[in-house]
């Protein structure tokens, strides 16, 4: 095939193609968003003020971060059932040597956080070198790491944190509108920068490139909601910098997997781990770093959380924060067969999860009804992405 029919070959009717073969993308979980704000919406007035989307997003942070790392394990095919408790247990770590010890904040957070990657790089092992399976590890860290944050908590069980200290002052800092409209513009010129110098290359390798439409419609979009959103947000109390943070982490993560040779490895592991060995790529090294990376921004997570409620204590990283985590990863569109998922998929599904969540507390409905259709939701996404795996593989 020459270059100018490569280049043409990205259409309309190539993408009805690709939505065929099963590659969804982002079209289900971004329909069930506008779904659920238009039901929730509908039931109760306050579902779409300034006030209750600001809640919203200062709650979808933390959790949105310990799913940012399930997406890292998920993508080679693995599970990390110990985030919840990790994310507890370098809480509890931070918060001692902060309140306790008398450290600098960010001294702590860093000790905090590297006692995650340690945490991260003894599962990676354990799974590498003892060729135990990661559910089996991830289980005995979920058991393991919770009895140690009990243990370092000690009788008294709960450790305050000043309110008007450094980690509290995370969840507690706004943008005033004149930085949150220039981090809108700025978002939005660099994506438009990289789309142009994105084609250029494409061009000049001889690759296919998308219609400049589509390209204008996705960018369009996207500045679009931004812009909706900051100002939404400002209407209340300003745009939070707990929403900035899991953003910033967002795009982060996605640049990495998308433009380094380590994302590429990352997919081609999760891929084809047999393809990717006989490629020449250390793929036991792949999965020990995708743990490393699960177990800090777990860890991260943890102290985003303790910083909204300005104290840990023993229920820290527990009830159904992994069972939230991982059902926003899935929900998102980040495929349990490994190989397929961006990190965007943390940010949709945490936001289906939070505002389902949102607007039945709003409703006043119980909580057994919640968890029902939280479970019907992640049920239909491992259906849809079940259906998509087997279309792909025609």
């Amino acid at each position: 095939m020459n270059a100018e029919t490569s280049l043409t070959r990205y259409t309309p009717k190539e993408a009805v193609g690709r939505l065929r073969r099963g590659d969804l993308g982002a079209w289900p979980v971004t329909g069930g968003l506008v779904v659920i704000a238009a039901v929730f919406g509908t039931l109760n007035e306050h579902f779409l003020s300034a006030q209750n989307l600001t809640n919203l997003a200062l709650q979808l942070a933390a959790t949105g971060t310990i799913s940012l790392g399930i997406i890292m394990v998920l993508l080679l095919g693995e599970i990390d059932l110990s985030a919840g408790s990790v994310s507890g247990l370098c809480a509890v770590v931070m918060t001692i040597l902060y309140v306790k010890q008398s450290w600098n904040p960010v001294a702590a957070i860093a000790v905090a956080l590297a006692a995650a990657g340690a945490i991260g790089l003894l599962h990676g092992l354990m799974h590498t070198r003892l060729h135990m399976p990661s559910f089996i590890v991830t289980l005995a860290g979920l058991i393991g790491w919770q009895g140690l944050l009990l243990y370092l908590l000690g009788q008294g069980g709960t450790i305050n944190l000043p309110f008007d200290g450094f980690v509290s002052k995370l969840s507690d800092t706004w943008l005033p509108p004149w930085p949150a409209w220039a981090l809108v513009a700025v978002l939005t010129g660099g994506w438009s920068a990289a789309a142009v110098i994105g084609r250029r290359l494409r061009r000049a390798a001889g690759l296919s490139v998308p219609p400049v439409y589509l390209t204008a419609l996705r960018i369009g979009g996207v500045a679009v909601v931004l812009a909706g959103g900051v100002a939404v947000l400002s209407a209340d109390r300003g745009v939070p910098l707990l929403l900035v943070i899991f953003g910033a982490l967002v795009v982060v993560l996605d640049l990495v997997l998308r433009h380094t040779v380590f994302g590429r490895w990352m997919y081609a592991v999760g891929g084809n781990t047999e393809a990717a060995r006989r490629a020449g790529i250390n793929t036991s090294r792949i999965r020990v770093l995708a743990f490393v990376l699960a177990s800090v921004l777990a860890g991260f997570g943890g102290i985003l959380a303790a910083s909204r409620l300005s104290a840990v204590n023993q229920a820290s990283g527990g009830s159904d924060i992994l069972l939230m985590a991982v059902a926003a990863a899935v929900i998102g569109g980040t495929s349990l067969f490994g190989g397929r998922g961006r990190p965007y998929a943390a940010l949709l599904g945490i936001l289906v999860i939070q505002s389902i969540t949102n607007g039945m507390l709003l409703l006043n409905v119980d909580s057994s009804v919640r968890f029902m259709v939280t479970a019907a939701v992640l049920a239909l996404a491992v259906a849809i992405d079940s259906v998509a795996r087997r279309a792909g593989a025609r």
